[in-house]
């Protein structure tokens, strides 16, 4: 797949992160060995925060300490995965939100997995920003919070895969809906205007693009 957009040339993108340095941005961390795809990443988000780019899963892990606040993490990578890549994270001291965006499609698997939100590709501009801007967000709060969050991006992500008679039968997705019930109603006394925030954070697009075209049709 061929991804088109423009960068710009070495000068503006050195006066750019020079510009960033020189401020207080938010820092987002991509990840992805597809070259081309985060170089793409980094121009969209450098409108908004500082930005570096990591080609790989060894090189993520190089560059991640105390300032990186968001991590754009793709799943599937040579050598190290990921997944291998999130472990670290969460083995770590740092306070870094990881959103996985990726091509695998999400299996009853990713329930297990400590990531902060999904996004399946292709992802649009609007929506990568939005959720960059969701975590920020969300890391103000307490663990209460950040968790309910992490659930609710499964169970969405695990609703649009599946059927409801699929859901059903699955004992991990009735667990997590079950712990999710529980921890949205201790969250809830911890935000002010919860629905709110919650609805926003509903209305981000992290489903594949068939389930685009299987709702549409």
């Amino acid at each position: 797949m061929l991804y088109w957009f423009f960068l710009p040339d070495k000068q503006n993108k050195a006066q750019m992160n020079s510009s960033h340095s020189a401020t207080d941005l938010p820092t987002v961390l991509v990840v992805d060995d597809d070259r081309q795809l985060a170089d793409m990443y980094q121009f969209q988000l450098s409108e908004r925060y500082a930005v570096r780019t990591a080609y790989s899963g060894s090189q993520a892990i190089e560059l991640l300490d105390e300032t990186i606040d968001v991590m754009l993490l793709d799943r599937r990578m040579p050598r190290v995965t990921g997944a291998r890549v999130l472990q670290q994270v969460r083995e770590s001291e740092y306070d870094c939100r990881v959103i996985m965006i990726t091509a695998v499609d999400p299996s009853f698997e990713i329930i297990e997995l400590p990531f902060d939100d999904y996004l399946c590709k292709p992802v649009s501009k609007t929506t990568l920003i939005e959720t960059v801007d969701q975590q920020l967000r969300v890391a103000e709060y307490d663990q209460t919070v950040r968790e309910l969050f992490r659930k609710l991006s499964k169970l969405t992500l695990l609703e649009a895969e599946h059927s409801a008679a699929v859901l059903e039968r699955s004992a991990e997705y009735q667990q997590l809906k079950r712990e999710t019930r529980t921890t949205r109603t201790k969250a809830a006394s911890l935000i002010g205007e919860f629905d709110e925030f919650e609805s926003a954070f509903n209305s981000i697009d992290r489903s594949t693009m068939w389930d685009r075209q299987r709702v549409e049709s």
